[in-house]
């Protein structure tokens, strides 16, 4: 039944369907393309700060690591510790933090903008019902939803292993270092893969967008019969519409006849059109038509 109906469904969404949809909280929305401006954006500030982001890390390691003999055995002494070195990792962090979370915020933008709907907070109840949640797990929509997170996670776990295996003299000396000398390698190996990340991003990002827009717009697509009714709703009845205007002609024409006796003179083609003309009053620079016809 539901496939007969999106056969029907032939007319574009006119723009009153649009604007009640986005009303609803119903717009073309893509979860990868905000997953991917999250990412460029902290990867960004992880490259833009460098070797003194690695530097940083090796130092707070190296702190965090290194206790004296009273401090070992005090635990009083291991809060203040403890709370100094919170404090540098949040200090650290915090450039990578704000782009995260400015990305998230407006990466909406970069598709229908923001939307706030107080329709779409509302609760649903046959958003409880049994068997509309499992029609939908069984959906052709929630079937791409599956296949797109299994080719994410191929995606991503394809670069990971490549990575692994191109580098992997560099990941076995990795555990033979010391912890601090590690790092700059690990921090190799971390920003190599994820550059490879994000191109992969860009790839599903590419496919998705297009997908999320066509998408929504067939979900919104019009019967032709639901395109006469809304026709109906905002531009009237075209029978109703039609009787208006007759009614109003007949109007307009006993209103003429009433005005011909009051008229001074009739000016005629024999055959085919008659004009009233009214021109006696004091004041009256020019005749005035008070009725004309034609046969």
């Amino acid at each position: 039944m539901a496939e007969d109906s999106d056969l029907e469904k032939t007319e574009q969404p006119s723009e009153r369907k649009l604007e009640k949809a986005r009303e609803q909280g119903d717009i073309a929305r893509s979860r990868e393309l905000s997953t991917f401006a999250v990412l460029l954006a902290g990867g960004g500030v992880l490259w833009f700060m460098g070797s003194s982001f690695t530097q940083r890390m090796v130092q707070m390691l190296h702190d965090g690591l290194t206790l004296n003999r009273e401090m070992a055995f005090n635990s009083d002494l291991m809060i203040p510790r403890l709370y100094e070195l919170s404090l540098d990792m949040l200090i650290t962090f915090s450039p990578w933090l704000l782009a995260v979370m400015l990305a998230a915020a407006f990466s909406p933008l970069l598709l229908n903008g923001w939307l706030f709907s107080v329709e779409a907070l509302q609760p649903k109840f046959s958003k409880l019902n049994p068997i509309s949640g499992i029609a939908r797990m069984f959906s052709s929509n929630s079937l791409i939803e599956l296949v797109k997170a299994i080719g994410k996670a191929t995606l991503i776990g394809g670069v990971a292993v490549w990575v692994v295996w191109h580098d992997k003299d560099a990941v076995m000396a990795l555990g033979m270092q010391a912890a601090a000398a590690s790092i700059p390698q690990m921090g190799h190996l971390i920003g190599t893969s994820f550059m490879l990340i994000v191109g992969a991003m860009l790839l599903i990002v590419a496919i998705d967008v297009p997908y999320q827009l066509w998408s929504h717009n067939k979900k919104l697509r019009m019967t032709k019969e639901e395109v006469r009714q809304e026709s109906k709703e905002t531009e009237g009845n075209p029978e109703v519409k039609g009787r208006i205007r007759i009614l109003q002609r007949e109007a307009s024409r006993r209103r003429m006849m009433a005005a011909i006796p009051t008229a001074d003179v009739v000016v005629t083609n024999p055959t085919h059109y008659a004009v009233a003309l009214k021109y006696g009053d004091k004041g009256m620079r020019a005749p005035v038509v008070v009725a004309k016809g034609s046969h």
